[in-house]
């Protein structure tokens, strides 16, 4: 599951900084897979935290939250020695927000398994007295 794209990342950030941020070779373009290692890296991260309060992988459709803390996560990932104020601000945000959900302090719109009561809806047997017992047996039992 995943929970931010490429295209995701472009519509908030841009591509030019995308490219500031992956082209290791100089070609002008987006490294695909820079990218793909940044998004796997934050979905980690997210599930780490939410596998504490909800079953995983998420039902569908997904908290759009999810979407732009994927995204901050990926981007301060890539930033990586070059950090900026406001990059920094977001991951920690992000981070706050991840540690809340998982302490239970804040929710993601979703079922949580800590809320799932367990059920005892299935075949129950009572009896006013034994239909069997050991001593009315023949050796069998």
């Amino acid at each position: 599951m995943t929970y931010a794209s490429l295209q995701n990342l472009i519509d908030r950030f841009g591509e030019n900084e995308l490219i500031q941020l992956t082209d290791r070779e100089r070609l002008g373009e987006v490294n695909q897979a820079v990218i793909e290692r940044a998004l796997t890296d934050a979905d980690a991260q997210i599930n780490g935290y939410l596998s504490v309060r909800y079953t995983l992988p998420l039902a569908a459709p997904l908290p759009i939250e999810l979407e732009r803390i994927a995204c901050d996560l990926a981007r301060y990932a890539l930033y990586e020695d070059r950090m900026i104020e406001i990059v920094e601000k977001r991951y920690q945000a992000a981070i706050a927000l991840l540690r809340d959900v998982a302490a239970g302090r804040a929710k993601l719109g979703v079922i949580d398994s800590s809320s799932m009561q367990s059920s005892n809806n299935g075949a129950q047997m009572t009896a006013t007295s034994p239909a069997f017992k050991r001593g009315d047996s023949q050796g069998f039992i």
